[in-house]
């Protein structure tokens, strides 16, 4: 079988001539067009070969794969000489659901780089030589038409057996919710939903066996969208062993899906070791990727500190346009940042109480430039710093030190690991958050939470009970009601459209309902507070209206 292999720009201009032949036009040229043409004297193992219908890349490390001509989808993953890696199911590891591309390649020095290209999408797969790793980018004009920007390997379940429990599905007696939630029989759950890192932690995670490693380095999130605290999918497991970078999916995303150059990112192949560090990837924008914006066109924003912060939370800074998100943690002690290299533009940026937004302003960033920001305050706006009559939970964003809140990334309400829903009435000064305040309501599971509060004769007076929300399904709010005074019914907050936190996921859009409440309506001693979750939607159970609770209190009206 005739075969071309090209190693190096030597190699490739060895062929030009023959590849203008045929048709092309140089060093990268349409992979249809060359499979008819000789081997190059002299190629290593490191380089591209064209042979029936597909592009064999050697890394010449160990890592082979190929890449089907049509369409671009990875038909083969092979590493050092060990099986195939590929899953059994015959769908192609790709990005989105395949793309059905056209499929270019050159090899430039050290460097092998394959596109694949749409009217509206081009992706792009880069090697170097001696390097067991595919780098990746992806520039995005239109939203790909499944609705979601993703690039997924599907691997071979029967050689990488380690994987991730929460979203292993293996062994589930079917779905329990959707097509997508799924029950084990000894009452558990599974699914791709659960057991997802935030955005701002995401660490190399990926699936082994034995000699073998798959890793998935997520690169920057600049063209993503949902900000630091935002969760999506990284693994499935059942059939293929499912490994995702996932760039915008409206699996409960706060903002709009961003356009242009998403990545770099990479997919590692180790002996089955975790890798030590994430990868220099910043080499691959030496490679003409379209939307790649270098560091000429860049700036940094550096922030002198943040005064007044809570003692004990982590703040971070995020800075958001509708091109580009990015963020930094504040130190602990000053409150001093410093952003990551910029795109130029103007950007809101948003200083965070572990995932509260305690602080909001505008900032410019110039290429080439550093953006110095005075010290600035981050406490007026706090809720947590009002000195209540009494607090369940903290103002932090998240629903944290409720009743299963370790358990709500990783499971669905259903599962039997979570203890009930339904609690007893909470006593101020009795009760515990973490043994007896649940972190969810629904309309149809524990559609009225009762709180028992007492006050002293000098305390009557108009009081303000504030209930904080995080996410949301089908429109759902608290409504209160202290003694017999009832509050109007509020408005729903703005939320995505999402089953959000039978999903793993508690982050929509924080949101504070505050009930005005008259002294004429409170008593001395024993007053009942009453919070019932209203909605003009419907559903059932786990997806009837509800929420997540960031905090409950009640302070003395302004």
């Amino acid at each position: 079988m005739n075969q071309l292999k090209w190693r190096g720009v030597g190699a490739a201009m060895a062929v030009a001539a023959l590849v203008s032949a045929c048709g092309g036009s140089g060093p990268e040229t349409s992979a249809a067009q060359a499979p008819s043409l000789l081997a190059v004297a002299g190629a290593t193992s490191f380089g591209v070969t064209v042979a029936s219908g597909l592009l064999t890349v050697d890394t010449g490390a160990g890592l082979v794969f190929k890449v089907k001509q049509a369409g671009g989808d990875i038909s083969s993953i092979k590493y050092n000489n060990g099986p195939e890696l590929q899953g059994a199911s015959g769908k192609g590891t790709h990005i989105s659901s395949g793309i059905g591309a056209t499929v270019t390649y050159e090899v430039v020095g050290n460097v092998a780089k394959i596109t694949l290209t749409t009217p509206t999408l081009v992706h792009y797969l880069l090697v170097r030589e001696g390097e067991n790793n595919i780098y990746m980018g992806t520039y995005v004009t239109a939203e790909p038409t499944v609705g979601e920007l993703r690039w997924i390997a599907r691997l071979r379940s029967s050689v990488l057996t380690n994987v991730p429990e929460e979203s292993n599905n293996a062994g589930n007696n079917g779905a329990i919710e959707s097509t997508d939630v799924f029950g084990l029989p000894n009452g558990e759950t599974r699914s791709k939903y659960f057991g997802n890192q935030r955005a701002i932690d995401l660490t190399m995670r990926g699936v082994t066996g034995s000699g073998i490693g798959v890793f998935m380095a997520y690169g920057n999130r600049e063209s993503s969208s949902g900000g630091p605290f935002y969760n999506d999918i990284q693994n499935q497991s059942g059939g293929d062993q499912e490994v995702y970078n996932y760039m915008n999916s409206g699996h409960n995303q706060t903002e709009p899906n961003r356009m242009g150059f998403h990545g770099p990112y990479a997919m590692l192949f180790t002996s089955g070791e975790t890798p030590t560090a994430i990868p220099d990837m910043s080499w691959v924008g030496n490679y003409n990727l379209l939307g790649w914006v270098g560091a000429d066109g860049r700036g940094v924003v550096h922030g002198a500190g943040l005064s007044g912060m809570t003692p004990g939370y982590a703040y971070t800074v995020g800075f958001a346009n509708a091109a580009a998100q990015y963020w930094t943690k504040a130190d602990a002690v000053t409150g001093e940042y410093t952003a990551p290299a910029m795109k130029a533009g103007t950007y809101t940026m948003t200083v965070y109480k572990h995932e509260y937004a305690v602080s909001t302003d505008t900032v410019t960033v110039a290429a080439g430039a550093t953006t110095e920001l005075a010290s600035r305050d981050v406490a007026a706006k706090d809720p947590g710093n009002k000195v209540p009559l009494w607090r369940i939970g903290e103002w932090d964003g998240a629903p944290l030190g409720f009743v299963n809140s370790s358990r709500l990334r990783n499971m669905h309400p259903s599962d039997v690991r979570h203890s009930p829903w339904v609690q007893p009435d909470y006593y101020v000064g009795t009760s515990r958050p973490d043994t007896g305040f649940s972190p969810y309501q629904w309309k149809d599971v524990n559609g009225t939470i009762t709180i028992k509060f007492k006050l002293k004769a000098s305390q009557i007076a108009p009081l303000t009970v504030r209930a904080g929300i995080t996410a949301v399904i089908s429109g759902g709010r608290p409504k209160a009601q202290v003694n017999g005074w009832v509050s109007s019914n509020p408005a729903a907050s703005s939320q995505p459209n999402s089953r959000s936190i039978t999903l793993g996921s508690y982050r929509g859009n924080n949101a504070m309902y505050s009930f005005n409440v008259p002294a004429s309506a409170l008593v001395v001693g024993e007053n009942t507070l009453s919070l019932t979750a209203i909605s003009g939607s419907s559903g059932t159970a786990y997806l009837s209206p509800g929420y997540a609770y960031d905090a409950v209190d009640v302070i003395k009206t302004p």
